[in-house]
This record gives C-alpha cells, sequence and structure tokens, in this order.
C-alpha cells in the first residue's frame, strides 16, 4: 500500500509493549535512551561549537602514536561482564581528543590538504544519516536520499551541459570508487563480452590512456581491472602539468603498434600535484580520433564549474563521457561523498552486469528506477548526498562559488607575494587553490634543493603552527599549499613565508657547521 507524505508524517505509532517478551536489561535501555542522546548531543554540540570558533593559526600537533595509543587506551572503560554505566566525563575526554589531535581543517595555518573544513549545516545533516540510518543504495531504503540525488545531479548538470533525459549520476565513497567505477563502464562498453568471458574472450590487450601526472587511483584502477600497469599509455605533459593534446595522438598509434586497445583516455581537472586542469577540447578531439571513453577525473577541480570567474578551466567538459567530483573537496562536505556523472545513463548501468534476487526487482516500477544499486559498487551506501542537498537547498550555489573565488584568489595572492621575493621560486602560476614553489636563497647548490625542501616541510610540521605539503616536480621537491579555509588572508601568507624562510636559514645554518666540523675533524 503506498501512503502519501501527509500519512507519513501525521501517523507515527505510538510505542506498544509485548507484554510476552522480556523487558530489555536498565543498561541495554538505557544506551538507547532519547533523553541521554539529547543530552549527550547538547554537550557535543557545544564542543564543536568551541572549536570552530577558534581561530588561532595552528597546525598540526603530530603526536607519537605510541603516546596517543596509551591516551586512547585509558579513555576505555575496564568493563567487561556487563553493560557499563555511562559516563559523560569519559564521552567528553573522547571528544576532546578527538578534535585535538585532528588537522584543524578550520584553522588559518591549516594548507596542506585538499579536505576542508565543511559548512557546519552539513555536519548536522550528517548526525541526523547516522541516527536514521538509511541504506541509499535503493529507494525503498531510503526515499529521501534517492530523490535529493535526483535533483542534484540536474542541479549540477546545468553547469556541465548534457542532454536532461540521457545523463545520470551516482553517488560513490570517495574518487578512486568513482574513477574505478568509471572505466569499468568503459571497459564494458568497448568489450562486451569481458564481464563473463574474461580477458581471455577478447584479442588484444586492454588499455588506458592517462596523463604523467594522474592520480594513483587511476593507475590503481589499472591494476584492479586486471589492465596491468605495463599497459598503461601515458601522454606527456607540458611544464604546467597539463596533458600535450599534440604528443597524445602519437603516443596511442605507438600503444596500436605494441598490440595494445585503449578504451579510455582519462583526463584531470585539477591534478593533486600542481592542480593543473587538462585542455578536455583538444582531448576530446582526440578520444574521438581514436574511439576512446574520455573520463574526466574532476575530484579536485570540477567544482569550478560552479564559478562565473573558473568555470572557463573545464571548457569542453560536456564533450566527456563520465567526470568524477568530488563534494567533499572544493563543495566542503563531509567526507566521502563523490559525485559521477555519465552523459549517457545507459553507459552508467553497463558497470556491472549482475542480477541478485534479494535486491534487484524482475519487474521495474516507479520506485526501482530512483535505485542506485545497479550503477556502483556498494549495495549498503550511507546517504552522503543528503549534507549537499541541504545546504544547496538552504544557501543556493552562491554559497559555494564565493568561497571558491575566495580560495583561488588567496592563492593567486600567494603566487604575487612568493614571486616578489628573490629567495623564492613558484614552480607554476596557479590554476585553482594549489601552488607549489621552493625555498631557493642565492648562491644554493643545485644538489640541495630537494633536501632543502623536505626539512622544511617537516620542521614547519613540526612547528604546529603551519601545515603545508610537498610534491615532487620533476624529481625534486617543491613546497605546496592548499587553500581551503576561506579566512586565509595575506597577513597569513606573509606569516607563512617568514616562517620558511626563518626554517630554511636555520637549517642552512646548521648544515653549514656541520660541514665546516666534517672538514676540521677530517684535518685533525
Amino acid at each position: 500500500m503506498t501512503s502519501s507524505l501527509s500519512d507519513v508524517q501525521s501517523s507515527f505509532p505510538e510505542p506498544t509493549t509485548d507484554e510476552g517478551s522480556r523487558s530489555p536489561t536498565p543498561g541495554l535501555a538505557a544506551a538507547f535512551d532519547p533523553d541521554r542522546f539529547h543530552d549527550g548531543a547538547v554537550d557535543i554540540v557545544g564542543r564543536l561549537a568551541t572549536y570552530l570558533g577558534d581561530r588561532s593559526v595552528r597546525g598540526l600537533d603530530l603526536l607519537d602514536p605510541a603516546v596517543l595509543l596509551k591516551a586512547a587506551r585509558e579513555l576505555m572503560t575496564p568493563e567487561r561482564q556487563r553493560i557499563a554505566d555511562f559516563d559523560a566525563d569519559r564521552v567528553s575526554q573522547i571528544v576532546d581528543l578527538y578534535t585535538a589531535t585532528g588537522i584543524p581543517v578550520y584553522s588559518p595555518g591549516y594548507m596542506g590538504r585538499q579536505f576542508s573544513g565543511v559548512v557546519p549545516l552539513a555536519s548536522l545533516i550528517d548526525l541526523v544519516g547516522s541516527v536514521v540510518n538509511q541504506p541509499s543504495s535503493f529507494y525503498e531504503a531510503g526515499q529521501l536520499p534517492n530523490v535529493a540525488e535526483r535533483l542534484m545531479a540536474e542541479e549540477l548538470n546545468r553547469f556541465i551541459g548534457w542532454d536532461h533525459d540521457r545523463f545520470a549520476m551516482v553517488t560513490t565513497s570517495g574518487g578512486s570508487l568513482a574513477n574505478l567505477t568509471a572505466l569499468l563502464a568503459a571497459r564494458n562498453r568497448a568489450f562486451p563480452q569481458i564481464w563473463t568471458r574474461g580477458v581471455g574472450g577478447i584479442s588484444g590487450l586492454p588499455a588506458i590512456a592517462v596523463s604523467e601526472e594522474a592520480h594513483y587511483s587511476v593507475t590503481r584502477a589499472a591494476g584492479v581491472l586486471g589492465i596491468g600497469e605495463r599497459q598503461i599509455v601515458r601522454l606527456p605533459v607540458d611544464r604546467a602539468g597539463r596533458i600535450r593534446p599534440d604528443l597524445a595522438g602519437p603516443a596511442l598509434e605507438e600503444a596500436h603498434r605494441r598490440g595494445l586497445r585503449p578504451f579510455c583516455l582519462v583526463a584531470s581537472a585539477g591534478t593533486t600535484s600542481m592542480g593543473a586542469f587538462d585542455p578536455l577540447e583538444e582531448l576530446a578531439a582526440v578520444a574521438r580520433r581514436y574511439g576512446l571513453w574520455l573520463h574526466v577525473d574532476g575530484a579536485h577541480g570540477a567544482s569550478l564549474l560552479l564559478s562565473d570567474r573558473h568555470r572557463h578551466r573545464l571548457r569542453g567538459i560536456e564533450q566527456a563521457d563520465s567526470l568524477t567530483w568530488d563534494a567533499h573537496k572544493m563543495l566542503f562536505m563531509p567526507a566521502p561523498c563523490t559525485l559521477l556523472l555519465y552523459r549517457d545513463g545507459a553507459a552508467a548501468r553497463g558497470a556491472f552486469r549482475q542480477r541478485a534476487s534479494y535486491v534487484f526487482d524482475e519487474e521495474p516500477d516507479v520506485y526501482s528506477a530512483y535505485d542506485s544499486a545497479d550503477k556502483n559498487f556498494e549495495c549498503t551506501k550511507r546517504p552522503m548526498i543528503m549534507p549537499l542537498w541541504t545546504v544547496w537547498s538552504v544557501y543556493g550555489p552562491a554559497l559555494f562559488a564565493q568561497r571558491i573565488d575566495r580560495l583561488c584568489e588567496m592563492t593567486r595572492q600567494a603566487h604575487r607575494m612568493l614571486a616578489a621575493e628573490p629567495d623564492f621560486a613558484v614552480a607554476h602560476e596557479p590554476e585553482s587553490n594549489i601552488l607549489c614553489f621552493r625555498y631557493r636563497p642565492a648562491g644554493l647548490e643545485p644538489a640541495t634543493v630537494h633536501r632543502l625542501q623536505l626539512e622544511v616541510r617537516n620542521r614547519i610540521r613540526g612547528g604546529g603552527r603551519f601545515f603545508i605539503s610537498k610534491v615532487d616536480i620533476d624529481g625534486v621537491a617543491a613546497l605546496r599549499v592548499v587553500v581551503m579555509n576561506h579566512l586565509i588572508d595575506a597577513d597569513h601568507l606573509a606569516m607563512l613565508i617568514a616562517e620558511i624562510r626563518d626554517i630554511g636559514q636555520r637549517v642552512l645554518r646548521t648544515s653549514a657547521a656541520t660541514r665546516h666540523d666534517q672538514r676540521n675533524g677530517s684535518h685533525s
């Protein structure tokens, strides 16, 4: 029987008691008591509000694992025979330890990774999802999440431009899983019999073409799919880390001469190392010429589609066959929440070709049309779309666009500031909110550049004031900032530059003193 929404909202049943069953023990009942949940939630939310309000400049407080292990073990109840009494103080200490030992994503000193502090409303909706616990791969299990997924797909496709009646979207737990799923769909389109017969039933060796700067999840997927790293066609990049379309064709032709059968070209919209955006229009033409599926790994940079200022970075996205888009990066949602979009919804269903009577309906209906289990790995999947849809519903897309614009502008500001410093060298012009650079004072020996960047980064992390990362560019380490906090301003950037310089000078002085002592020791 089908109920109307008003029926559902007005007919929650009154609790009843089965007189023939035993009552739960007091400890069991107390663990599920709604009043205790309320009191605990008030205390936890209060602590988190204080955590959110801390605007101090701080980096990562990296504890010795043995110290943290000891502290965490001491917070565990010694009770083993019965349900322990609820200890509010123990819970408070766990929350405090949790927040104190995490990366301070809300601090202006955090510039190290590609995940950010979430829009606070999103975290509250994530809590709702944890309480109601609705697996969202099937409409009957998660009705609103499946409707919300359909609505968010429509909203996001406004910025992509695919045919409204043909495209499809599914949420996955992370960009790695999305990339793997898209490659499955691409492989199954190129080799329709491979799902049942395996690679032995086809001629030639399936291969994928990827950028030299592709995320490791793409090459990992090649291993999972049985393609093998030797069948990965590496496409040359320019100095900014973007695929060179003029060299992609020759690389693919050489692959064909080796007996490979490339079926997918993977482009990047915001590489992990330097935030580079591959030229999608030109690569779409290459993909058409060679009959390849074009997948865009936009885990980081696809969110620039929401910005009028930066949308041009993804020019040509409407010609892609699939797109990975992480909401837990530049859409500022709780992790993981990844959106996998397909230009052709039929191709999405081609990733998996299975039947299971206990979940898949033999006769599709209006409800199963909203199911997503036939398009993704996960049977039990968190309703990860709900925080994004709620924030979008409450604030609209301008919230995301303005924050993205702010982050990109501050990254350009960092580039201008570093380029003006004679003892720093920027590695590229930022295309989004990622910038790589090196501390290179005059007279620095080329052989010591790599080691110096590593030492500076490690000492900054150990200092606990800033948290930045590093990446190798052309085999030489570079410092890397990812501006993910809209509170970062020019003063914070100046503080970081000064700290890098101070640490770098101290490292160089220590090294010089060590070399001096070694020379004197060898002459004594």
